[in-house]
């Protein structure tokens, strides 16, 4: 199997659509799968065309995390493997942060490990109602990666965020959305053409006032509210020179629907 073909791009419109394709083995990361991650995350931040992305799995898991099968055969040089990996890994998911554009996360099914991490990194993440999540890393010995123990505290605190990394307490979907790990948990018939709704819905938003948006709030756990609110007044500011913001005054004085061209 291609590196292209572990990762499946798909354009719908405005919508770049990424879809982990190892489902033999639950999407399970190896060194190729992520390699494949990294570029088609890098694609979609350099693609100004591209307003929106969702990410998606093939198959019965959405993403069983990192390939510990493949672990097992590097024997003495897993601790290599490992690091380049999460070195493609880590820049993927970076680049998925850091974009100007929003991510939905479609949980088709289970996320785990490194699943887990991509699952809920998404600006909205929608799972089908069979979907679970759980962290499972100290449950084979081994620690958290793809950005999980920071993005977890941030999204549900410390003290929750102890409990699900020591003891891999597995999540089902209604929970993870009464948590706040998720955004909601949705009917399995439905998830596909829910998460395509919102992509959508997102993508013919004011992508420019959605990409700044997503920075300030990465950047709030780092800021005091002074230094904040300084970047908020610059933003909106800068915001008011946009087309899309130009166009959304108008719209809203004209009292019709913007279009963000």
């Amino acid at each position: 199997m291609s590196d292209e073909s572990l990762v499946l791009f798909e354009r719908r419109g405005a919508v770049a659509v990424l879809t982990l394709n190892r489902p033999t083995v639950g999407n399970a990361i190896d060194v190729p799968m992520a390699r494949a991650l990294m570029e088609a995350a890098i694609a979609c931040d350099e693609d100004e065309s591209i307003r929106c992305v969702l990410l998606t799995g093939n198959g019965r898991l959405f993403c069983a995390g990192g390939d510990v099968g493949g672990f097992a055969k590097a024997g003495d040089n897993a601790a290599a493997l490992v690091k380049e990996i999460t070195a493609y890994l880590h820049v993927a998911i970076s680049r998925l942060s850091r974009m100007c554009k929003p991510l939905v996360c479609a949980l088709n099914g289970p996320a785990a490990g490194a699943g887990f991490s991509l699952a809920v990194l998404g600006d909205l993440v929608l799972a089908a109602k069979s979907a679970h999540l759980t962290l499972a890393y100290t449950a084979i010995g081994l620690t958290p990666d793809g950005g999980s123990t920071w993005l977890l505290p941030r999204l549900v605190g410390l003290r929750l965020s102890q409990e699900l990394v020591l003891t891999n307490r597995r999540v089902g979907a209604e929970e993870a959305a009464t948590l706040g790990l998720i955004t909601r948990a949705v009917d399995d018939a439905d998830l596909a053409a829910e998460a395509d709704k919102l992509a959508t819905t997102l993508a013919a938003g004011a992508t420019q006032a959605l990409g700044q948006a997503r920075r300030l709030l990465l950047s709030s756990f780092d800021s005091s509210l002074e230094t904040q609110m300084e970047m908020e007044s610059r933003s909106i500011g800068d915001a008011t020179r946009t087309p899309h913001g130009k166009e959304g005054i108008s719209a809203f004085l004209g009292k019709r629907k913007p279009e963000f061209k």
